[in-house]
């Protein structure tokens, strides 16, 4: 399979998660006009989330490889850099920006389908314990996606990633965002699930050091991860291989 151009890749990292935010902050805005029980609406949050993620990771998966996450993108670049695989640092930079993009557009969406100013969050929400809640969430999520991607189980990362990111709503005090792009999004819509602008870098930096940490146990855990960039988080190829590397693998084979 020869890559999809960047452009089209780019394309699908916008859509989808500029799509992702619009599920993540429609839902919040339904789920508070229709009841006041705030444990509902954190279910029905998180419900939405966790399917519509799963969507859109099988929808554009094949196409950019469904980061929808600059952290994830990122962990692809550092991945690859050995084998000459995954996203090359120009590609890494495109696939940021369209993620950022997206996901304002996809704030501004929601905000426009229910009838809501769009305006910067009021809501606070960085502290001592979200911000490890943050380093947690965004740990599990990349180490997830890295052992999928090693192990050959790419297939199963669109149930997966939707499972652990609808479980980690609960067991995380922070809410799980997990993700800098959503968390920049979710600045843009003053709703059950915006962020104030003060809780935003402390977030993506706690976001970052999860990510940090993922790479460096998934390197303990799974011998030669570095092969595995242009399978996160679907089965992808970003770059042609390293031509000398497979020749390398092919005398060396019994």
């Amino acid at each position: 399979m020869t890559p999809a151009p960047l452009f089209r890749r780019a394309l699908a990292e916008l859509l989808g998660t500029g799509l992702l935010v619009t599920v993540v902050v429609g839902s919040g805005i339904m789920a508070t006009r229709l009841t006041t029980d705030v444990g509902i609406q954190l279910l029905a949050n998180s419900i939405a989330t966790a399917l519509g993620l799963s969507v859109l990771i099988l929808m554009f998966g094949t196409i950019s490889g469904a980061h929808f996450n600059p952290a994830v993108s990122l962990v692809d670049w550092v991945l690859g850099r050995r084998r000459r695989v995954g996203l090359s640092a120009p590609a890494l930079g495109i696939y940021t920006l369209a993620q950022v993009a997206g996901a304002i557009g996809g704030a501004v969406l929601a905000n426009v389908m229910f009838d809501v100013p769009t305006s910067l969050s009021s809501t606070a929400r960085a502290t001592p314990a979200t911000l490890v809640a943050e380093v947690v969430a965004t740990f599990g999520l990349v180490l997830l996606v890295v052992a999928l991607a090693r192990t050959g189980r790419g297939a199963a990362a669109a149930p997966a990633v939707g499972a652990y990111i609808g479980a980690a709503y609960w067991f995380t005090s922070s809410t799980s965002f997990a993700n800098p792009a959503v968390t920049v999004g979710r600045l843009f819509s003053d709703t059950f699930a915006g962020i104030g602008a003060s809780s935003v870098l402390p977030f993506i930096a706690a976001q970052l050091v999860g990510a940090a940490i993922a790479v460096l146990v998934a390197m303990l855990l799974f011998p030669h991860v570095t092969d595995a960039a242009e399978e996160i988080v679907i089965p992808h190829p970003d770059a042609e291989p390293d031509v000398s590397a497979v020749h390398r693998r092919d005398r060396t084979a019994p």
